[in-house]
C-alpha cells in the first residue's frame, strides 16, 4: 500500500505525524522534541515531497530515498523529520498486523527494567539524592542517573564542588544495592574527564555518560580506553557514518542512539545490529515523556544486545509542561522498577484529540 497523506500537529516542543495509507490505514508517529515546529516544517517540505507515492511496507528504501533527494541536507532536523514519518509507519504496520512494534521486530510485550533519569543541575546533593530515595521506595527503581560538570562546561562545574558532593552523596543515600548512572552532558577535556572518572570509579558509578564533548571522538575514546568504568554516549549522532566509526574505534563502551534524533525505528536498528556484530550493547537515550521512550520501550523488548535498562525521565509537569496532555491514556506506569510493554497493537497508545485540536495543523498530499 502507498503512502497517500503525511499529517503534522506541533506546538514548540512536540510534533506527532499521522501517515495514513491508501486503503484508509493509519499510523501515528513523533518527530524529536524541542523547535518541533521548526521540525514539522521539513516533514512537509523535505521528506512529504519523496515519501507520499511509496510503499508504507519498505520504510528504508523510503528513508533512503529522501536521505538521496536531499543530500545537501545530512543533519539533525531533516533525520528528526524523517523519524516521524518512520516511527508512524511502524505504527500503522502494527495495527494491521494487530500486533505490538515490539513483535514486528523479533521481541515480546513484557517489563523492561527502567533507571530514573533525573534532569537537573541546579538541585542542591542533598535534596537530589532525598527525591531519588523517595522514588525508590514508591515506584522501586534500583537504578538512578544523576548529572555531573556542567553542559558543554569546558571543565566547569555547575557550581564549585558541586561534582566532588553529589558522588559520595549518593552512594552514601542509596547503599551498595542500587545502580548509580552519570550524565556530563559533554562537559570535560580528557584530562578531567579521566580525573573525574576515577573518582567515579571509586565510588561504584557504573556508568559515565557523555564526558567530552560528544563531536570529539578521540577524545572521548581516549577517555574509555584510560578507565574501567562503561562510558557511553551516541544520543546526538544522527549520521550512519559517525556510527560505523564509533563502533569500530570503540570510542565508548555502551551506545546510546536516540530513536528520534537518528530518524527512526529502521535506522536504529541498523545501528544495533552492527552494534551486537562488535559485541556491543544499546541503551538508548530517552529523556522524556513523549513517544521517544515509548518507542525505545519496544526496542529493547526486542534487540539480543539490549543494555541493562530504559532510560525513564523522573520530571514532571514543574520541569516538562509540554508533556501534559499528549496521550488518551498513561503508557508510563512503573512499578516495581519496571515500565512494561503492552500487547495492543503499534505502540499501543493514542494521541489527545484535545491536544490535537490546540496544535498547528498541516497536511501533504500527492500533488
Amino acid at each position: 500500500m502507498k503512502l497517500v497523506k503525511l499529517e503534522t500537529f506541533s506546538n514548540q516542543y512536540v510534533c506527532f505525524v499521522r501517515a495514513t495509507a491508501e486503503d484508509g490505514a493509519q499510523g501515528w508517529g513523533q518527530v524529536a522534541p524541542y523547535y518541533a515546529d521548526i521540525t514539522a516544517q521539513v516533514v512537509h517540505r523535505q521528506v512529504a515531497p519523496y515519501a507520499l507515492g511509496m510503499e508504507c511496507g519498505d520504510i528504508d528504501a523510503m528513508l533512503e530515498t529522501v536521505r538521496d533527494r536531499e543530500h545537501k541536507f545530512p543533519g539533525s532536523y531533516l533525520r528528526r523529520a524523517m523519524g516521524g514519518v518512520d516511527t508512524a509507519l511502524w505504527d500503522m504496520r502494527g495495527k494491521r498486523e494487530g500486533k505490538p512494534v515490539c513483535a514486528l521486530i523479533g521481541g515480546t510485550p513484557g517489563k523492561v527494567r527502567a533507571y530514573g533519569s533525573s534532569m537537573k543541575r541546579d538541585i542542591t546533593p542533598k535534596d537530589e539524592a532525598e527525591r531519588l530515595l523517595r522514588l525508590r521506595d514508591t515506584q522501586g527503581f534500583d537504578a538512578f542517573k544523576f548529572r555531573i560538570g556542567a553542559e558543554v562546561g569546558h571543565d566547569q562545574d555547575e557550581w564549585p564542588g558541586r561534582t566532588e558532593e553529589i558522588v559520595p552523596t549518593m552512594r552514601k543515600a542509596m547503599g551498595d544495592s542500587v545502580a548509580l548512572l552519570v550524565d556530563a552532558n559533554s562537559c570535560y577535556s580528557p584530562a578531567r574527564a579521566i580525573e573525574v572518572g576515577r573518582m567515579l570509579q571509586d565510588h561504584g558509578i557504573s556508568h559515565y555518560e557523555e564526558p567530552c564533548p560528544y563531536w570529539e571522538f578521540s577524545q572521548t575514546k581516549e577517555v574509555t580506553d584510560a578507565l574501567e568504568i562503561d562510558v557511553t554516549g551516541g544520543e546526538q549522532d544522527c549520521m550512519m557514518e559517525r556510527w560505523q566509526t564509533m563502533i569500530a574505534d570503540r570510542v565508548v563502551d555502551v551506545l546510546q542512539p536516540d530513536i528520534c534524533y537518528l530518524g527512526g525505528l529502521s535506522r536504529t536498528l541498523r545501528v544495533a545490529r552492527m552494534a551486537e556484530a562488535a559485541g556491543l550493547p544499546i541503551t538508548p537515550h530517552a529523556a522524556n515523556l513523549t513517544m521517544v521512550t515509548l518507542f525505545t520501550m519496544h526496542l529493547l523488548r526486542a534487540i539480543p544486545n539490549a543494555g541493562k535498562y530504559l532510560e525513564f525521565s523522573i520530571e514532571g509537569l514543574d520541569y516538562y509542561p509540554w508533556q501534559d496532555g499528549l496521550f488518551t491514556s498513561d503508557p508510563y506506569r512503573i512499578e516495581d522498577g519496571c515500565a512494561t510493554v503492552t500487547d495492543a497493537p503499534g505502540w499501543g497508545v493514542e494521541v489527545s484529540p484535545e491536544w490535537l485540536a490546540k496544535s498547528d495543523y498541516r497536511v501533504s498530499e500527492p500533488g
